[in-house]
């Protein structure tokens, strides 16, 4: 398990713990389970289970067609291109089984393991404990996040519930605009719950079992989630957002690079970063830096350059365009900088969320009127937060390249910070269409009609075993099962 210890172990241990208390008792005739099949798993061990198959789908996978990280969106936000197979997300194709595969990964290694916890560890459970249960409904709540941005309608209200009393195995699904104010509402619970007073958990491999840091991340992420629909529900999110921003101590948010919401991997395998187990272990070098995040770096004469990507053999920091055919992509493999070295160490951090996004998001926020704030000053500190988050600090002249703040400059700068987030990039694009890409190479060959895909779309699965309910979800999101159907935070 990554930062702590490996699941296995812990899955050893929660077994050992079974089969003792079965050994010691001598009432053989009142008890009838089977010790090798356990029917209840405590949370210590279904929380790093859950965060860290969820986590690692999110930021790579380590098998093809589930790779939807590093397949798909970062070659859409053009932070990578691809030497070969341009048709694994480079040229906008995508497999049925990366959607498919995914869309069940969310919710069963991830999801279903979230409301576990939360229903044993509810006031009403087995194992009451506030500080689970908050834990809990954070991590729920961004893997719901992540289903909806990439696919738009879910099952939300009736999903998780295959196993409760009235089980529910066809559930609806709820639209984003529902989906939002559930999250929203459930991550002001999550505050509620924890409690640096509280019970003390374990199995926390993302903030070692730091209460604060968990409230801090459940405000961020409600701000992160208010912002992007404060177009379409601008007073609803005006009010979240002063809320938080005005009782700091009540909802405190982060404040620092050392609060970034992040799995931290090892060098022991299979604990290792996604990208290294792909990239360097497997030995795929499939992958470059796109030549628009390469120039535009260059351009600004911004050092993350450094830490993004490789120098090629001629010490320089160049990519390639996406988009184009392997025979001629396969021609800029000597010139074209390969994934930084930073990012495919075994022991790189998964990033979920940090303190410069943060910063972006109330220079955004600020800049249109949802929050009192100087936008000037959170744009300035979200970009020293990037750099300082590779141990590198801003050039002199850096900010005078970058020039006045506009809400342009802003999501470009997000878009830079956000690198190896590709699913939160791919986000704000969509939401923005920020920043503005350079024409495509007249090389390029791109599928879904050169559109860049604006939604993943439902797995056949769904529609075999749960067509009704699929079928009226094309509907909420307003188009067809296609990846040019604009969803509903869009402006």
């Amino acid at each position: 398990m990554k930062s702590i210890t490996n699941y296995k172990t812990l899955w050893a241990m929660a077994l050992a713990s079974l089969l003792t208390i079965s050994s010691c008792t001598d009432s053989f005739d009142a008890m009838n389970t089977d010790p090798n099949s356990p029917t209840s798993i405590g949370s210590q061990y279904l929380l790093p289970t859950g965060i860290e198959a969820s986590v690692d789908r999110y930021w790579g996978h380590r098998t093809r067609f589930e790779r939807i990280n590093i397949d798909a969106a970062e070659l859409y936000v053009q932070h990578f291109t691809r030497n070969i197979y341009s048709n694994e997300g480079d040229n906008y194709e995508v497999s049925p089984g990366l959607v498919s595969n995914n869309w069940k990964g969310f919710f069963n290694d991830g999801l279903l393991n979230f409301q576990r916890i939360i229903v044993q560890s509810g006031p009403n459970g087995k194992s009451p404990n506030a500080n689970y249960e908050g834990v809990a409904l954070v991590m729920r709540t961004w893997v719901f996040s992540l289903l909806t941005d990439m696919y738009g309608a879910i099952p939300y209200s009736e999903a998780l519930s295959g196993t409760s009393e009235s089980p529910i195995y066809t559930p609806k699904y709820d639209s984003m605009e529902q989906v939002y104010a559930g999250m929203l509402n459930d991550l002001k619970l999550a505050n509620e719950k924890l409690s640096t007073s509280g019970p003390s958990i374990s199995g926390d491999i993302l903030y070692g079992g730091d209460i604060m840091k968990w409230k801090k991340f459940a405000n961020s992420l409600r701000l992160r989630l208010a912002n992007r629909q404060a177009a379409k529900k601008p007073t609803e999110s005006r009010a979240i957002m002063a809320e938080i921003l005005g009782d700091p101590t009540k909802y405190p948010i982060f404040s620092s690079n050392a609060d970034n919401a992040l799995l931290k991997c090892t060098t022991v395998l299979p604990s290792n970063n996604e990208w290294h187990q792909v990239m360097v272990q497997d030995g795929r070098t499939d992958w470059n830096i796109s030549s628009t995040l390469a120039d535009k770096l260059n351009a600004l004469g911004d050092t993350r350059i450094t830490v993004f990507a490789n120098p090629n053999k001629d010490g320089k920091y160049q990519g390639h365009p996406n988009g184009l055919p392997d025979a001629v992509a396969t021609a800029y493999l000597a010139t074209s900088s390969t994934i930084g070295n930073y990012f495919v160490r075994a022991d790189a951090p998964e990033v979920i969320m940090t303190f410069a996004e943060l910063n972006f998001i109330l220079a955004e926020a600020a800049l249109d009127g949802d929050i009192t704030g100087d936008a000037k000053g959170y744009f300035e500190k979200g970009i020293e937060a990037s750099f300082n988050q590779y141990s590198l600090t801003v050039p002199a002249d850096y900010l005078t390249k970058v020039g006045a703040v506009t809400k342009e400059k802003v999501l470009e700068q997000k878009w830079i910070a956000l690198f190896g987030q590709g699913i939160e990039a791919w986000t704000e694009k969509r939401r923005t269409g920020f920043p503005v890409f350079p024409a495509a190479d007249s090389r390029a060959v791109f599928a879904n009609d050169g559109v860049l895909p604006t939604r993943f779309v439902y797995p056949n699965s769904e529609f075999s075993l749960n067509q009704a309910n699929v079928e009226a979800a094309l509907k909420i999101n307003g188009g067809a099962n296609d990846m040019k159907t604009k969803l509903w935070w869009a402006e």
